[in-house]
C-alpha cells in the first residue's frame, strides 16, 4: 500500500469536472512532480488532498486511513502541509519568531511571543534553519526578506511542524536563477524524509528534483513515469502539441 492513494477522484463545479476520475499512488518519502497546462486540474488536486476542497466522487487514503471527507484541520494534524504560490508568513515578525509561532501551534503569534519571548530554538528548528539556509537572517523581519528567502521561510514553517506530506504550488515562481538552484538543493535534501508533491512549470527545476512525474490533462491522468518517459509519450505529445510540448505547457 502506498503512503498516499487517490482512487477515481472527482470534483465538479457547476457541472464542470475539474478533476475527473484521477487515480494516483505516491510512496512515503517520494518527491513527485505534477505537471500539466493551466486548467489541467493540478492545483484542484492539491486542494482535494489537503481538504480545502471536498470531492464529489472517489477516495483519498493517507497512510492507510480514509481521509476523503475529513476537514482540512484534521488532515493538517495528520501531517498534511500545504504551501501556496503566494507566501503566507507573518511579515512583522522576524524569521526566528515565525518559526517559533509555527512550532508552538498556538492560536495567535502574539500569544506565542508573550509565552516564549526568548525561547531557545530546539534541535528540530535548528536543523530546519540549516536545511533552508536562513541562519544569517534569523533576526530579520520577514517583510525585509527577498522573495526566495520568504518562500524558504514558509517551507521551514511546514518543516518545523514536521509535516509528513508537503504540497507545494509553483515554489520557484518569481525566483532568480540562483534562488531556483538553491531551492532544488533544498528539495533534494528533503527526499526520503518527507513526502513531497510539487506543482511546477519550470522544467529545468523539475529535471533537478523529479523522481516520478504525473502529467494531467483535462482533469485526468495522462501519463506517468520518468521525465524521459513522459516527454516521449505520444499521448503527451498529442495533448500539448499546440503549446510546444509538455516543456511549454
Amino acid at each position: 500500500m502506498a503512503y498516499l492513494e487517490l482512487h477515481d477522484l472527482e470534483v465538479s463545479f457547476d457541472g464542470f469536472k475539474a478533476v475527473n476520475g484521477l487515480s494516483m499512488a505516491v510512496e512515503r518519502g517520494e518527491l513527485r512532480c505534477l505537471l500539466g497546462a493551466n486548467g489541467a486540474g493540478k492545483s484542484t488536486t492539491m486542494d482535494l488532498i489537503c481538504g480545502r476542497t471536498q470531492p464529489t466522487g472517489g477516495r483519498i487514503v493517507l497512510d492507510g486511513a480514509d481521509i476523503t471527507h475529513e476537514p482540512e484541520y484534521v488532515r493538517a494534524r495528520r501531517g498534511v502541509g500545504r504551501k501556496f504560490q503566494v507566501p503566507s508568513v507573518f511579515k512583522e515578525l522576524t524569521v526566528r519568531e515565525n518559526l517559533e509561532v509555527a512550532r508552538s501551534h498556538r492560536p495567535t503569534p502574539w500569544k506565542t511571543m508573550r509565552l516564549f519571548p526568548s525561547a531557545r530554538l530546539d534541535e528540530r528548528t535548528q536543523k530546519v534553519i540549516e536545511i533552508v539556509g536562513l541562519e544569517d537572517v534569523l533576526g530579520t523581519k520577514a517583510a525585509y526578506l527577498s522573495h526566495g528567502q520568504t518562500q524558504w521561510l514558509e517551507l521551514a514553517m511546514l518543516l518545523v511542524q514536521n509535516s509528513a506530506l508537503i504540497l507545494m504550488d509553483e515554489p520557484t515562481a518569481g525566483m532568480t536563477i540562483q534562488e531556483t538552484r538553491k531551492t532544488s538543493e533544498i528539495f533534494n535534501r528533503l527526499r526520503g524524509q518527507h513526502t513531497v508533491i510539487v506543482v511546477e512549470h519550470d522544467m529545468g527545476f523539475v529535471r533537478e528534483i523529479a523522481e516520478t512525474i504525473t502529467v494531467m490533462h483535462q482533469g485526468k491522468l495522462l501519463s506517468e513515469g520518468s521525465i524521459a518517459h513522459v516527454e516521449s509519450d505520444p499521448k503527451v505529445m498529442e495533448a500539448y502539441l499546440g503549446s510546444g510540448g509538455i516543456s511549454h505547457a
